[in-house]
């Protein structure tokens, strides 16, 4: 008998808790293989402090209401370990830990940069002949991670930016022969526009809002950009613009880029919609209104996609059965079997195969025009959106649960 590992890195969605609720689940049923799940308190750097928690202590209701619990119930973090060579004390110290808490499965929930770090992992515990079955779980809103159909988070994060950019839209129209004549709504992505292309499912033609999107597979050339926007407003009477926050100039710099570095390595960037907003004052006098969703439109549990969560908890629910199974160094994913309807199953791909990789939005999704979505890319995310998952409401707020993530003793290396 073993325990198992479990530990979420990276920026949180609104649907990462369901896959743990999966994870703890399904582990629960297999107490033979399985006697403990522990939590790294704030992904692997709570391992790597020996601040593990024991899920044992928490009650099935309160594993099943992570289902509808949007953020990180365990903690998460930005942490990349460096290679083997480079850095071989902090691998000796998680294998020390993971023999101490007698922990054989590890669950990574993450980005591109954590199924690295997994991946990692799992070469050092064979090099060190530990028996450790490692397995990463995809998770990132900017559906960025490839041969996976779509990424856990994203269907979500696409239906709130869809439906907050229809809701604004109205709002402008019905205000913009007096009002408001351009609005700038900026979205999460740094290399990859598929949170922005969400805000195209809105428009049924290229009249409609919105009227122009920015993304960050197409060079932004700021005369254009005025231009489209004066001529939109001379057409519509207004104009409404979704931003990627990592949209690039034509030498490739981020227009938004502060100068400063996340722990992943990550351009911070400081804030493309304001930008937008003074070139729209500049040189075209417009009145002007700008919004940022930032971890809004990450944490919306309220609105999430019942696709989105079903899947999520899937993935979860098959790392387990994968891990039980043997396989080691893998990534379950998500496979499209048809479009309409929307079917999918669950595959593994190789950690080897996935690790530092990146899918960023294909040429065909992108329209002639570099400012709208095609019919194929929208054919692609409308599926992932569908269907509600509300959480249960009590006086009007929804009931997200706070799990008592009471710590393992202390002490054991």
């Amino acid at each position: 008998m073993a325990n198992a590992l479990y530990a979420q890195s990276g920026g949180v969605t609104a649907v990462i808790n369901a896959t743990a609720c999966g994870l703890i689940e399904t582990a629960r049923l297999h107490p033979t293989e399985i006697q403990k799940v522990f939590a790294g308190h704030n992904g692997i750097l709570g391992i790597l402090e020996e601040d593990l928690i024991d899920t044992s202590f928490e009650t099935p209701e309160a594993i099943a209401a992570l289902k509808y619990t949007p953020g990180g119930a365990f903690g998460s973090c930005r942490y990349k370990l460096k290679g083997i060579a480079e850095n071989r004390t902090e691998y000796e110290r998680l294998l020390n830990i993971f023999a101490a808490y007698d922990i054989r499965y590890f669950f990574y929930n993450g980005g591109g940069d954590s199924q690295d770090t997994v991946h990692k992992v799992a070469e050092f515990a064979k090099l060190q002949n530990y028996s450790l079955t490692c397995i990463g779980i995809p998770k990132t809103i900017d559906n960025d991670l490839p041969f996976t159909d779509n990424c856990p988070g994203f269907g979500s994060v696409a239906k709130y930016v869809a439906i907050s950019t229809l809701e604004a839209s109205l709002d402008v129209a019905s205000m913009a022969s007096s009002s408001t004549k351009v609005f700038i709504f900026e979205v999460m992505g740094r290399h990859a526009g598929w949170i922005a292309a969400a805000a195209g499912l809105v428009g049924k033609t290229p009249n409609d809002p919105p009227h122009l999107i920015l993304f960050p597979e197409i060079p932004f050339h700021e005369d254009n950009f005025c231009q489209r926007v004066q001529e939109t407003v001379a057409k519509a009477g207004y104009c409404v613009v979704v931003a990627s926050e990592g949209i690039r100039d034509q030498s490739g710099k981020f227009l938004a880029e502060s100068g400063l570095t996340d722990a992943f390595g990550h351009s911070q960037l400081g804030g493309v919609a304001p930008q937008l907003a003074q070139m729209v004052k500049q040189k075209l006098g417009l009145k002007y209104h700008w919004a940022v969703a930032d971890y809004l439109q990450r944490s919306a549990r309220h609105i999430a996609s019942r696709v989105d969560l079903e899947q999520s908890y899937a993935l979860g629910k098959a790392a387990v059965e994968y891990a039980l199974q043997g396989q080691n160094a893998i990534m379950p994913i998500i496979v499209r079997d048809s479009q309409e309807p929307y079917q999918w199953h669950i595959d593994v791909i190789p950690l080897s195969k996935v690790a530092n990789q990146e899918n960023k939005m294909p040429k065909h999704f992108i329209r002639e025009d570099g400012y709208g979505i095609t019919n194929v890319c929208r054919e692609y995310i409308a599926p992932l959106i569908a269907g509600e998952a509300y959480p249960p409401y009590q006086n009007g707020l929804p009931q997200y649960v706070k799990l008592l993530n009471r710590r393992a003793t202390k002490g054991r290396i």
